[in-house]
């Protein structure tokens, strides 16, 4: 089962892991935890336990199924490389991604330390996609673990972004994306964060993808930086539209 999905840089959310539990202080208001509350109260089974870690057998080999090229976020609801999730597992979803070549999969974490002791152990085609969230100065290293892994693709979520990052290290960064909390609670991003961000990204030839401002209602604010809409995406033969 796929699910179509409103995050702006991605197309599908596939969830063979659901849940998480919190490990930095950009997952103070997660939308995954809100999300899931919801739907267990609604009845939703996978849901049953909440927010609660849950394997699904049943979705591992759900990407085999769709035949259309799909851009697809892996565990939107959840963090494949949480501690309560087994090797055994994550190397299954690694192997069904293997067998979908005509997919490009997109996996974000916050536990970087547990990708780069795992990413020995997995097969890593061209198509998956590695990324780190970096909220704030205070977990940069999850980048220099991040560039141990040999992925096609390094990519950095800096979301929500909730403090400066004036020293970005992106020599083995492919692609970056920046983007305001949204939802109840929200915690404003300032907008020097976000330009000190994007010209270190112009400097290193990095694509910059800006998501959104965020805030209680997101929809309001928007995602327009400086009058445009930034939706550059990895490529190997990536070219800035503007040089600062």
């Amino acid at each position: 089962m796929a699910s179509q999905t409103k995050i702006e840089w991605t197309e599908f959310s596939w969830n063979p892991v659901t849940g998480c539990t919190k490990v930095s202080a950009g997952c103070k208001n997660c939308y995954a935890e809100r999300m899931a509350k919801r739907l267990q109260l609604m009845g939703v089974k996978r849901y049953h336990d909440g927010f609660g870690i849950t394997l699904h057998e049943d979705l591992i080999n759900a990407p085999l199924m769709w035949k259309k090229p799909r851009r697809i976020f892996v565990n939107s609801m959840s963090d494949l490389f949480h501690e309560q999730v087994p090797l055994e597992f994550i190397q299954r979803v690694f192997v069904t991604m293997s067998k979908c070549p005509q997919h490009t999969f997109q996996i974000l974490t916050k536990r970087s330390k547990r990708l780069l002791e795992l990413s020995p152990k997995l097969t890593w085609p061209d198509n998956v996609w590695m990324g780190v969230t970096v909220e704030d100065s205070n977990v940069i290293d999850r980048i220099f673990d991040l560039a141990g892994v040999p992925a096609a693709i390094h990519f950095l979520s800096c979301e929500p972004l909730i403090g400066p990052l004036n020293y970005l290290p992106l020599e083995n960064i492919q692609w970056v994306i920046v983007g305001g909390e949204s939802g109840p609670g929200a915690r404003l991003m300032r907008k020097e964060w976000v330009e000190t961000v994007y010209i270190q990204c112009r400097k290193a030839g990095v694509p910059f993808f800006f998501k959104q401002w965020g805030g209680t209602r997101k929809n309001k604010t928007g995602r327009l930086l400086d009058n445009r809409v930034y939706d550059e995406m990895p490529s190997l033969m990536y070219q800035p539209s503007f040089v600062a």
